[in-house]
């Protein structure tokens, strides 16, 4: 941010990626998919960026570790992130427990110019303020700085293993809280399946989970807040009627009236050949579809539109259009929050007051 004076407001960046073949050719892939994401980071210079990680470690964990640990602290301690110096990371590690484990990490890091950021406890039930850089893993069942889930086995009974869940946590930045849900959704675990119904039945599955979540987020346990959802929906094309590509991207309708999101101008996020040569090929197992995505409530949305009607800041994009950066490209949102945006701050106990908007 040095060199010349920067636009007004607080720079976000938010960023989705299921990372899970970063794991299984770490050699070839990590060190593409790290460079795509600096420059990302460069090109948009936030002040505070979350990114949210789906199948962290890849899909045989316990073989990944090494690899795993090699790129947190690639991550924290890189030139291009030496401007962040506070940073919170959260890694579901704990991959021999089948009650918890949903392979996803949460990383979150501040710009050394901004501050007074707090972080909710939701144990405590009050805002803590941020500072240092800290790592937690294994069981973050016991981390009150967060809420985890995993969905009930029962909602997709024919995946014995699966991994799906989600990650919340709760920032207050310039006045304004808002929670980062990283989230998970289940997959179409047979492709004749989903060509049987219109809607098919996975995307059944998929609305009940996203139903739950959104339910969750705003019961009466906490203080309402604006949130962003988003991670790897698996979202897929309605395969029974697809003949174009967006004309069939329907599972986010039946959402209309709770979560919004931006004109999607990038191609389909997933599936891309793993293999390291062919950057921009599909593979040929799947329709390509949308399934990375950044989600927001409708009082979110206004937090960012406001910020691109006074400057037109607001990118909604995928990560390294031309590399192999895994089977799913990485999706990002960049806004700017206008100064007192906000609908609530904390008080001197941590807790919220209302502000105007």
């Amino acid at each position: 941010m040095a060199g010349k004076a920067a636009a007004p407001g607080t720079a976000v960046l938010l960023v989705t990626a299921n990372v899970g073949s970063l794991f299984d050719d770490p050699e070839n892939l990590q060190k593409n998919w790290l460079r795509e994401f600096y420059q990302v980071v460069h090109t948009h210079k936030p002040h505070f960026m979350a990114l949210h990680c789906q199948e962290f470690g890849g899909k045989n964990y316990e073989a990944s570790m090494s690899h795993v640990d090699k790129f947190v602290k690639e991550l924290l301690s890189s030139d291009a992130m030496k401007e962040y110096n506070r940073a919170r990371v959260y890694l579901d590690e704990n991959y021999k427990s089948q009650e918890h484990f949903t392979a996803l990490g949460s990383f979150y890091f501040l710009h050394e110019s901004l501050k007074n950021i707090y972080q909710f406890d939701f144990k405590a039930k009050k805002y803590r303020k941020v500072t240092g850089k800290e790592i937690y893993s294994d069981t973050l069942e016991s981390t009150p700085m967060l809420e985890k889930e995993k969905f009930p086995q029962d909602y997709f009974p024919e995946c014995k293993w699966s991994r799906k869940g989600f990650i919340r946590t709760r920032w207050c930045i310039a006045d304004c809280a808002f929670d980062l849900v990283n989230i998970h959704l289940f997959h179409d675990a047979s492709n004749l399946v989903a060509w049987e119904t219109s809607p098919s039945v996975y995307s059944g599955i998929r609305h009940k989970a996203l139903g739950y979540v959104l339910d969750r987020i705003i019961d009466q346990r906490f203080e309402k807040v604006s949130y962003f959802v988003f991670g790897d929906f698996n979202f897929r094309l309605d395969s029974k009627s697809v003949v174009e590509l967006l004309e069939f991207d329907k599972e986010l309708s039946v959402f209309k009236d709770r979560l919004y999101e931006l004109d999607i101008s990038f191609p389909p996020s997933y599936p891309y050949s793993e293999d390291s040569r062919q950057g921009e090929q599909y593979m040929n197992t799947r329709c390509p579809a949308w399934c990375d995505r950044i989600l927001m409530s409708l009082s979110a949305k206004e937090l960012v539109l406001r910020s691109e009607s006074e400057e037109k800041v607001v990118t909604y994009d995928h990560i390294g259009p031309n590399v192999c950066m895994g089977d799913h490209k990485p999706v990002f949102l960049a806004f700017r929050m206008a100064p007192g945006a906000g609908k609530r701050c904390p008080r001197s106990d941590g807790t919220l007051r209302e502000t105007s908007l």
